[in-house]
């Protein structure tokens, strides 16, 4: 196996240029290559005769083999341009194979070669009869292997300038007879499931056999291609499974989770948990007794009730003598927190602060010490948490807000500011539930999947073209209403001047629509005061338009707010444009999401905004939006901190990916280590394929 782990540039036919660019694509060692999948196959196999290629008509793309009846070079004219010509002649007929600035080919198809050409057939019936300008070619060889560039069914791989499909194929076929892939799934698995070995398999991804099903290849439904699926799956879920069994055996906090004060949250709540809250209630509090450490995912859809969930666990730990840290992705969205959480927990003489990078350094000073010494019960942050400064006296919950906005590295350093505390990390990002046991599958997961009974739906309109101005009508409406309005407008890194620029013309532009009511202007830019002042001013109703950029997609919430106007939103994604929407429908009055666009704007763009205006599950508009973006975009691997997939595909390979992690935890339960001899080649591969991440600890 260790050979296998060779850089690429050893390979024969590649070097030290190739390499760099095998290396764009994601290819740094010969495994890396050989388990390259192509991305489509073509049948070349269909070998036809010259004289009925007329037949197919012009520009059909063909198969044909012959001998090399002559070969010339000729120059143009005018532009001076050499062209190498070929005649091939199979005894039915004869076709003029053409290619453009390639005169070296003269010592390649020399006269009486035999050869196959590949291309698109193209028909002259003055002069040349059929022709094909540049068609992929092979030169039958009887002291060589077989055909892998026509004659058969061709791969066709994602590529790169300099790296033409016939390259890849042959530095693959020489990878493939080269280096030996040894089995690493144990023979009861390959028996139960009927899969083909491992070499067998990855051979034929590559160079399907004669008569495979070519529309079985392109939906990668071939026994071989669920072979490598399930490979990379069970990798995937062993790792999963094996930084489960960590965590089951740490030593973490029993706490007593039946105290007066969670009693007394839950009696004072003006409304009545829903049963999917109280659910998830019931399964935190079974965590915090038990000896190990939580680690549990939180998710439900905007709106569902998280928050209170999480202060239940909130309130557990500091009755039972610990502190508690939420950390939040953005100062506006820690703010929210702290100014909600602020509302249940003063009456029950709980203390809590807030630490974000915009404090004052004499503010800040204080923070750490009432941190350090206990003073403080429950700590909200951003970022400016993981600092080296911020010491927890006794640290017992880290909870951890829109996870995915943190990347794993800084989810495990929250984790480590206590020891062994318990976590608890909260999505509003619905994920199916079969791909959320994927990616976050060394956590347990809690589903809040319903909304409050009393909660209106949002009513969503896509307006573009001439229907743009029905939006300044809306918006007088709500307001002569007494309602505020949101306006959202994209802000994108690349040229934040540029937008920003944009956002403050909105502004003026509505502040003269709307001379009597109050315009206001957030973004990112600005200080924290600056953004709490407009926020506090927004909830006071003080502020009646909130002209913003993206950083209130998440947590703020502001009952009076009515209607969501989003700028531009074909540059949105599904998951940002359903979070923003979240922010309105909040209070007792029917609300509006008014999505803007242009009238010409991209098919996936259309596609997006019809889903929204459709839609208003959470979890249904996950799933669309893992079609449109697929797994790997969605979930943003480098953030999870899970190894990449290669060849199987989340949507697609469900059911396989199922049967793969029943088959790793079985697997692990039964041998914790993994040391017995069926098992250690697959946890040598397991640990190459996840290198460094097993200790990236358990907070996934």
């Amino acid at each position: 196996m260790a050979n296998l782990h060779k850089e690429i540039q050893y390979i024969k036919g590649v070097g030290p240029a190739r390499a760099k660019l095998f290396k764009r694509l994601g290819i740094a060692t010969v495994e890396d290559l050989l388990y390259y999948s192509p991305f489509r196959y073509e049948d070349r196999g269909n070998i036809k005769p010259i004289r009925d290629l007329c037949q197919s008509g012009s520009d059909a793309y063909q198969t044909v083999q012959g001998k090399v009846m002559s070969a010339r070079v000729i120059v143009t004219p005018r532009q001076r341009m050499k062209i190498f010509e070929a005649t091939i002649g199979d005894g039915s007929g004869q076709i003029t194979a053409k290619w453009f600035n390639q005169v070296f080919l003269k010592n390649v198809l020399k006269k009486d070669k035999m050869v196959v050409l590949s291309g698109h057939v193209k028909i002259d019936n003055f002069v040349y009869g059929p022709y094909m300008e540049g068609p992929e070619f092979e030169i039958i060889d009887s002291n060589e292997g077989g055909l892998i560039h026509t004659g058969r069914i061709v791969p066709i791989y994602h590529g790169t300038n300099g790296l033409s499909q016939k390259v890849i194929r042959g530095i693959m076929n020489g990878a493939l007879d080269s280096y030996q892939l040894k089995e690493i799934i144990p023979d009861f698995l390959l028996n139960k499931y009927h899969l083909p070995g491992r070499a067998e398999a990855i051979k034929d991804i590559h160079f399907p056999p004669e008569g495979s099903d070519i529309d079985k290849l392109n939906k990668c439904d071939t026994s071989a291609h669920k072979r490598a699926s399930f490979e990379e799956f069970l990798l995937l879920e062993l790792g999963l499974a094996l930084k489960k069994g960590v965590v089951t055996k740490e030593h973490g906090i029993s706490f007593n989770v039946n105290g007066p004060v969670t009693d007394k949250l839950h009696s004072a709540l003006p409304f009545k948990l829903t049963s999917s809250q109280q659910r998830v209630i019931d399964e935190i509090r079974e965590d915090m007794s038990g000896p190990h450490p939580m680690n549990r995912l939180l998710q439900g859809d905007v709106g569902c009730g998280k928050t209170i969930a999480a202060l239940t666990a909130i309130l557990i730990a500091v009755e039972n003598g610990y502190q508690t840290a939420l950390m939040a992705p953005t100062e506006v969205l820690a703010e929210q927190h702290y100014r909600n959480i602020r509302t249940y927990i003063d009456q029950l003489g709980i203390t809590s602060c807030i630490l974000t990078s915009g404090l004052r350094a004499r503010d800040r000073e204080m923070v750490l010490q009432n941190i350090l010494s206990g003073k403080v019960d429950i700590v909200i942050g951003t970022h400016a948490l993981l600092e080296e400064g911020v010491v927890f006296k006794r640290l017992g919950l880290a909870v951890i807000d829109e996870q995915h906005k943190f990347g794993v590295l800084q989810r495990g350093a929250l984790k480590k500011k206590g020891y062994n505390p318990d976590v608890l990390i909260m999505t509003a990002t619905p994920i199916p539930r079969t791909l959320a046991m994927s990616v976050y599958g060394d956590l347990d997961l809690s589903v809040i999947d319903e909304l409050p009974p009393d909660r209106i739906p949002v009513i969503t309109e896509w307006l573009y073209g001439g229907r743009r101005k029905d939006a300044y009508f809306i918006m007088k409406d709500e307001l002569k209403k007494g309602r505020q309005i949101y306006v959202i407008y994209p802000l994108v890194e690349e040229s934040e001047k540029v937008d920003l620029k944009g956002a403050t013309e909105m502004a003026e532009r509505l502040q003269k629509a709307f001379p009597e009511y109050r315009i206001g202007l957030l973004h990112g830019r600005m200080k924290s005061e600056e953004k709490e002042e407009i926020m506090n001013s927004f909830k006071g109703n003080e502020i009646h338009v909130l002209v913003s950029t993206t950083v209130i997609e998440v947590g703020v919430d502001v009952p009076n707010a009515t209607v969501m106007v989003v700028e531009h939103a074909e540059r949105f994604g599904l998951s940002q444009l359903h979070q923003l929407r979240g922010r309105v429908g909040r209070g007792s009055e029917r609300s509006r999401c008014l999505l803007l666009t242009n009238a010409n704007i991209s098919e996936d763009g259309r596609r997006r905004l019809s889903i929204m205006e459709r839609s208003g599950n959470g979890f249904e508009i996950a799933e669309e939006d893992l079609l449109i973006r697929g797994p790997g975009e969605f979930f943003g691997t480098r953030q999870t901190g899970i190894p990449e997939l290669r060849v199987a595909n989340l949507l697609r390979d469900a059911k396989i990916l199922e049967a793969a992690r029943k088959e790793a935890f079985d697997i692990v339960m039964k041998d914790p280590v993994m040391e017995k001899p069926e098992n250690r080649l697959l946890r040598d591969a397991m640990e190459i394929k996840w290198k460094n991440r097993l200790e990236l600890g358990t907070v996934s």
